[in-house]
């Protein structure tokens, strides 16, 4: 095999490990895919890896829980630089005023990655959020939204959100979704990163 495709077998697999050690709760390992000045940004913290893995081990230890399901990859490479893009499913289990529901948030990761001394690893970590739906875990119990709630969040993790929000998180605003100025900021970014210049955060 040539290199390029060595390249991206190894960024492929990086971004299989990650949520296949978070979501196992390997926090050791999840830890090695992260650069020291990585940054992951969720919906519900936006943080270094370290911080990203305390938040994220509470939660797992917790009776709620979180699993990621990758799909496609598609890489873009520049030298020591790259952007991955993975279509993936957030699934995330949860009281909501206490009936225990299931979210599904379909997206994508839009990955920040650059080799150093010789190994890849994440820079910056940015899901993107198409669409999303809740639904109680027993069919026979009947789920109320508060729709001013719900409004205060983007079409693509609006139930996600207001999940998140009624266990008491600080959810972010602003993320990007399958249209719009954020996507296409987040976009503009990639390029310039692959240009090599700096990232902006």
């Amino acid at each position: 095999m040539n290199e390029e495709i060595l390249e991206r077998l190894a960024i492929r697999d990086l971004v299989e490990n990650w949520a296949l050690w978070r979501d196992s709760g390997m926090w050791e390992r999840f830890r090695t895919v992260w650069h020291d000045d990585g940054r992951m940004m969720a919906t519900w913290l936006q943080a270094d890896p370290d911080t990203f893995i305390a938040g994220s081990k509470k939660v797992f230890e917790s009776d709620v829980s979180i699993i990621h399901t990758l799909l496609g990859t598609t890489i873009d490479l520049a030298g020591n630089r790259a952007i991955a893009m993975t279509k993936m499913t957030i699934n995330q289990r949860a009281p909501v005023d206490g009936v225990w529901c299931d979210v599904v948030c379909l997206g994508r990761f839009y990955d920040f990655l650059e080799k150093r001394n010789g190994k890849w690893g994440f820079v910056l970590r940015q899901p993107i959020y198409e669409k999303d739906w809740i639904a109680p875990i027993d069919p026979s119990v009947t789920l109320k939204l508060d729709q001013n709630i719900l409004d205060q969040y983007p079409v693509g993790y609006k139930h996600l959100a207001y999940l998140q929000f009624k266990l008491g998180y600080d959810v972010k605003k602003d993320m990007p979704g399958l249209k719009g100025p954020e996507v296409e900021k987040l976009y503009a970014h990639g390029k310039d990163w692959l240009d090599g210049k700096p990232l902006s955060r």
